[in-house]
């Protein structure tokens, strides 16, 4: 099974300009994503699909593999399809950007889903939600699963909602991806949803053509990811602790 894995990585940031080349202690935030995603015992290639040439020269600098895409991407995963043209890989993985602490065991998870059942067109991650209070945070995404893993929903709201308490998960998301060659194809070309608009989550778009996605329960810590400058600083204190900087 060829399994390709790709970083979509755009200069432009609302929160966040030139967010892939901002330093973490002695690293740009695109090495370290790259180097813990190289980690993954599952991935034969890895590569940054981005649309400027400063994080393509970046990423060669540390010898990455990286390929230039067009600046006309509507969102990451259709960044990503373009960058998976003309490879032969089986399976390709979304990895986020924006995530220098990252487990490669994720993706290993990601795409285990889509290597045993040959039925999947797509797969992605959650872990269990322990703290109450993020339930209510728009920005921590939750999703509910059926009795056999796949994602009923996603919402930037509290779901479940527990009206009788009976030891009902709550999960929170995890923004990896992992596509079947040909549905990732498919996917980037599907219409856009009322759903999927209305919460923001390109994810929905999948579940309201009616499509399968298989979800993964990873029991890895899933570290903070950076979307704005308090993120950075954050993250920054959390590697600088851990490695002395």
């Amino acid at each position: 099974m060829k399994i390709l894995g790709v970083i979509p990585a755009r200069y432009e940031s609302t929160r966040l300009p030139g967010k892939p080349l901002a330093d973490i202690c002695g690293k740009t935030l695109i090495r370290r994503v790259y180097e813990q995603a190289a980690k993954s015992s599952r991935l034969r290639r890895l590569l940054v699909a981005t649309d400027d040439e400063r994080i393509l020269a970046e990423v060669r600098s540390f010898g990455g593999e990286c390929v230039l895409t067009s600046r006309e991407h509507p969102n990451g995963t259709s960044r990503v399809a373009e960058a998976a043209e003309g490879s032969d890989a089986d399976i390709v993985v979304n990895i986020q950007g924006d995530e220098p602490l990252l487990d490669p065991v994720m993706i290993d998870e990601t795409a285990q889903v889509l290597a045993e059942d040959g039925t999947v067109p797509s797969s992605t991650l959650c872990v269990p939600l322990k703290d109450d209070g993020t339930i209510r945070d728009p920005n921590t995404v939750k999703v509910v699963l059926d009795l056999r893993g796949y994602a009923l929903y996603f919402s930037r709201s509290p779901i479940p909602f527990v009206r009788v308490k009976t030891g009902c998960p709550v999960y929170r998301h995890i923004g990896i991806y992992g596509f079947r060659k040909d549905f990732l194809n498919t996917y980037v070309g599907l219409p856009a949803t009322p759903l999927s608009s209305a919460e923001s989550l390109e994810q929905l778009r999948i579940l309201e053509h009616g499509y399968a996605m298989k979800v993964a329960v990873t029991q890895a810590e899933a570290g903070p990811g950076v979307d704005t400058p308090e993120d950075l600083e954050a993250v920054r204190r959390i590697i600088g602790s851990a490695s002395g900087v």
